[in-house]
């Protein structure tokens, strides 16, 4: 049997396209109040879109459990996997990474497994999981499959643009004053990943400029694949039209913000993930 791929949810791949894959996906939990979902199998993303706007209070996210991950690994070694390759979210954003690392230490001498810390998260992480799939399902060997995930993700690329103040405000990274006066002002945050952390890359005023600016980040880039992710936003298709012009001839992939990332930055969110071309 083929090497097999693991993940986790925050990998915000459609069902469809990790069932096509063999993509093995291990959830993180969502709590609504007292309720907790396992996101994506208990609550999917659009029920989860559809219970946000209600919430009294922020959902809360945690990491998957050690034995959800030795549960999926086990079964993939009963199964016959050559190898695991797990490709998680960010360590500097979750301790799910730590999880799937202590789980295949539960495994040791059973099958072989590597833990890949994606530095990144939503398709920021998914286009590192197609790509292993895909080099999985053709065939490839363990070694090769880690060795291209660890050149690859350093040239990923996220930037993004975020509709509403009012999720960061329940997250606490705005005060109420801050959250009032940039939605008086139109403030459209821009934020991009940088060495696996979520960063500010600028203030933009009015959605038309931020739509404008972050696509403006891929202009000048050498782009080997391509991904537009969004979060329910209902301009996708002016912006889709505005990354035409420098979208590669394969097409790109376009993909739903799920709730593990979509908690903190709400409805409304459009960005560009992208693969820079080797030097």
């Amino acid at each position: 049997m083929a090497v097999r791929i693991v993940t986790d949810s925050a990998c915000d791949l459609s069902p469809d396209l990790c069932a096509e894959l063999n993509i093995e996906v291990v959830s993180l939990s969502i709590r609504f109040g007292e309720t907790e979902y396992q996101d994506r199998t208990e609550l999917s993303v659009e029920e989860f879109w559809a219970k946000l706007p209600g919430a009294a209070q922020l959902p809360e996210t945690a990491a998957p459990s050690v034995g959800a991950f030795e549960e999926s690994f086990r079964r993939l070694a009963e199964e016959g996997a050559d190898g695991i390759v797990c490709i998680n979210l960010s360590s500097k954003m979750s301790a799910t990474m730590q999880s799937a690392q202590l789980a295949a230490k539960a495994l040791d001498g059973i099958c072989p497994i590597e833990i890949i810390d994606s530095k990144n998260a939503t398709m920021g992480l998914g286009l590192q999981v197609v790509h292993a799939a895909r080099q999985a399902n053709a065939g490839a060997d363990m070694a090769t499959i880690v060795t291209d995930a660890q050149e690859r993700r350093e040239r990923i690329r996220v930037v993004a643009t975020v509709d509403t103040l009012e999720y960061l405000k329940k997250g606490g990274r705005l005060s109420g004053a801050q959250a009032l006066v940039g939605s008086m002002l139109s403030i459209k945050p821009i934020i991009e990943v940088l060495d696996g952390e979520v960063a500010a890359a600028g203030k933009v005023r009015t959605r038309s400029k931020a739509l404008r600016f972050v696509a403006d980040q891929a202009k000048s880039a050498s782009i080997e694949e391509l991904c537009i992710m969004h979060s329910m936003a209902s301009d996708l298709e002016s912006f889709t039209a505005m990354a035409a012009p420098f979208t590669p001839p394969e097409g790109a992939l376009v993909a739903t913000i799920g709730a593990v990332v979509g908690v903190h930055t709400g409805p409304g969110v459009a960005g560009l993930v992208w693969l820079e071309r080797k030097p």
